[in-house]
Parts: C-alpha cells; structure tokens; sequence
C-alpha cells in the first residue's frame, strides 16, 4: 500500500511538473536559471574571497614573525657581545646578566622559528588555495558570460518565435475570415479576368461580323461586275437583248452605261459581215 501511495505521488509530482514546465513563460524560466547560476557565482566568490583573505592573513603574520626573528637574533647577538665584554672587563655580575639575556633571546628564537617554520607551510598551503579559488571563480566567471550571451541569444530567438507565432495565426485568421464579409484576393482577380476573357471574345466576335460584312459587299461587287460583263457579252453577240436588258437594270447604271458604249461596235460588226 505504501509503495503504491508513493508510485502515485511520484506520478502526480512528475505530472503536475511537465503541466507547469508547459505553461511556463520560457522567458522566466530562461531569468531564473540566470539568476541561479548568478547567485552560484556570487557565492563562489564570497568563498574564494574568504580563501584569499586567510592567504593574506597568514602571510601577513609570516611577514611579522620574520621581522620579530630579525630583532631577537639582534637582541641575542648584541647580549652574546655585552656578556663578551663584561667577562673580559672582568664584571662577572653583568656578564652573567647578558648571558641569561643572550639565553632568554635564544629560547624565544627557537620557539619563533618553530611557528615561523608552521607559518611558512600554513601560506604555502593558504597560496595554493587562494591560486585555486581565483582560478574557480575565473572559469565559473567566464562560464556565466557564456550563459549570459546564451541568455541574450535565446531571449532573441523566443521573441523571433512569438512573432513568427503572431504573424502565423494573424495569416490564419485572415484566410478564416476574408470571404466571408469580403471577397478574396482569388475571387477578385478570377472575377476579373472572366470579364476580361469576356470582353475581348465580344471584340472578336464583334470583329468577325465586320469582316464577315465586308467580304459580303466585296462578293456582291463581284457579282454585279460579273453580270455586267456578262451582259457585255451577250450583247456583243447579240443575244438573248432582252434579258440583258433585265440583267442591266437589276446590276445597276454602270452596266448600262457598258452596254451603250458596246451598241456601235454590234452596228459596226454587223455592217462588215456583209462585205466579207
């Protein structure tokens, strides 16, 4: 039972999660784990802070102690020649003075040099360390630089991708909704060129009948010239008079006007068939 309360607890955790990491403002989440790695950083270098200082105290007690050595070896040194000097002065009372000064300023120099000795590994120890700490904040600093032109490029990109994203349901609400109260740039422009096609079909259809009438009036002028020769004819041979006639009238007055031109060549011809 217990296994199973956790299994379930463990599935509604991970669930409610991709719920809130679906939701979720990329642009927060992008500024919190910024924040996040900031605040690392600022830690990193409080810590490597606190690890220089003490590299710095250590040295500055190394640096103390060296100068306390100096003025004790002086010390013992200046009491080794007072004690010289008053033995050979023959003053043996001062010259077991500056012997039991000379002895003290040796005792404290052996103990100095001890913790000298202790403080040298200490700043050895407090220099590798600090050397470590500057080295760790350098890296994490140059990493957060990274993470934030990271930052500034995601930040780009997202706002690329929301207006990709306006810009994409602005063009399918304009295809959901142009047609219904306006028509279409489609409809529009096969609109168009239906009148077009339309109205040069009526141009050629309107330049047909004109050909269609001019070849009608050329055929008709043929027609009367023709009938006017012919009648041209028949009344150079003499024949069928009457008919030519009715032919001339209905061809018009240029074929009667042939025809009387024609009349003394018929009186001449007749004239000289006989003399032959």
């Amino acid at each position: 039972m217990f296994k199973s309360i956790k299994r379930f607890w463990k599935y509604l955790t991970a669930k409610l999660n991709m719920s809130f990491d679906e939701k979720a403002d990329p642009k927060v989440q992008l500024e919190q784990a910024i924040a996040e790695s900031q605040q690392q950083h600022k830690l990193l270098v409080e810590q490597a802070a606190s690890v220089i200082a003490n590299q710095k105290q250590t040295e500055m007690r190394l640096d103390a102690r060296m100068s306390e050595l100096e003025k004790l070896s002086a010390n013992a040194r200046q009491a080794v020649l007072m004690a010289d000097e008053a033995t050979r002065a023959g003053n043996a009372d001062k010259a077991t003075e500056m012997t039991s000064a000379a002895e003290a300023f040796a005792n404290q120099l052996i103990a100095l040099e001890s913790e000298i000795t202790e403080l040298k590994g200490m700043h050895l120890q407090a220099t590798a360390a600090a050397e470590q700490a500057k080295t760790a904040v350098a890296q994490n600093s140059a990493q957060l630089q990274k993470k934030l032109a990271e930052k500034q490029r995601l930040l780009s990109q997202l706002d690329q991708s929301k207006m990709q994203e306006r810009m994409n349901d602005a063009m399918t609400n304009l295809s959901a909704t142009v047609g219904d109260d306006v028509p279409t740039l489609d409809q529009v422009r096969e609109k168009i060129e239906g009148r077009y096609a339309k109205a040069q079909g009526m141009s050629e259809l309107q330049g047909q009948s004109v050909e269609s009438k001019m070849l009608e009036v050329e055929q008709a002028t043929r027609n009367v010239e023709a009938q006017a020769r012919l009648s041209q004819i028949r009344s150079q041979l003499g024949l069928d008079t009457g008919a030519a006639d009715t032919t001339v009238t209905e061809g018009g007055d240029a074929a009667t006007d042939d025809a009387t031109s024609a009349g003394p060549d018929e009186d001449s011809g007749t004239t000289q068939t006989p003399a032959g």
